[in-house]
């Protein structure tokens, strides 16, 4: 069983970039250890290389796929067999769909995004539930990544914003699952974080007006430090809804 600063674990999907990694670097700088899993390890490792320069905790890297029920409750019994029990989950692992008109998505692209997104999360905290409820001391807290698209989507994004509304369904009735158990449940929407995925909405990105013009975005840390600021609540106390963005963005008022 592996060691922590905290004494902590906390297992983190779609770890290998962007969001995912920046918050397994915020907690693995507070002290947890790691449960980083994605669908490459090559990137999963670059994280857990990443993270060792910084901290001392005790990270291991599984490849799942979270849109595939047996990988995700392989990850699980391996979180649990390294490190005996878990803390903290992450809900993390997300995908978009081609910005095209409505009409003209395929049934691939919809599928992939309700699979990852909204399956995949369902999945994880399905197990996470039942390593938490069954370990002594009994208990711990899931955060799930949710989007401020859920609230006010973007053009062209049928497949990533009902997926998103999907995922607020599932940390409502979780949290609501959750207190039998000392689960805690919440979620953080995140607005405009700058990571490879976000890029281009420094290069320009379509409005609602149909123009194009470039957004503002913010360091991806900031969004990291709330996840370890929710993720650090003792079980009493719980931040069920959290949105971190961009303070010039164009989301309130959007459309």
């Amino acid at each position: 069983m592996g060691a922590s600063g905290t004494g902590k674990i906390a297992l983190i999907t779609g770890a290998g970039s962007g969001i995912g990694r920046a918050v397994a670097l915020a907690m693995h700088a507070e002290g947890y250890a790691l449960f980083l899993v994605g669908r490459r390890l090559e990137t999963l490792d670059e994280t857990a290389a990443i993270a060792n320069k910084t901290g001392a905790a005790d990270i291991a890297s599984f490849a799942a796929d979270v849109s595939d029920p047996k990988q995700v409750a392989m990850a699980f019994e391996a979180c649990r067999q390294r490190f005996g029990r878990l803390d903290v989950l992450f809900n993390n692992a997300g995908t978009g769909a081609p910005p095209v008109p409505l009409e003209d998505l395929t049934y691939d692209q919809w599928r992939a995004a309700v699979d990852v997104n909204l399956t995949g999360t369902f999945l994880c905290i399905q197990q996470a539930f039942k390593l938490m409820k069954a370990q002594t001391p009994r208990g711990g807290r899931i955060i799930n990544n949710g989007s401020i698209s859920a609230e006010a989507p973007r053009p062209f994004s049928a497949p990533y914003t009902a997926t998103k509304h999907g995922v607020t369904g599932l940390t409502k009735s979780a949290s609501l699952d959750g207190r039998a158990y000392d689960i805690g449940v919440g979620q953080i929407d995140i607005g405009n974080a700058g990571t490879d995925m976000t890029q281009r909405m420094a290069q320009g990105i379509i409005q609602p007006d149909g123009s194009v013009r470039a957004e503002p975005i913010m360091d991806v840390s900031e969004a990291a430090r709330a996840v370890v600021y929710m993720a650090s609540l003792p079980l009493d106390a719980n931040v069920l809804f959290l949105t971190v963005m961009a303070t010039k963005m164009p989301f309130i008022g959007r459309g």
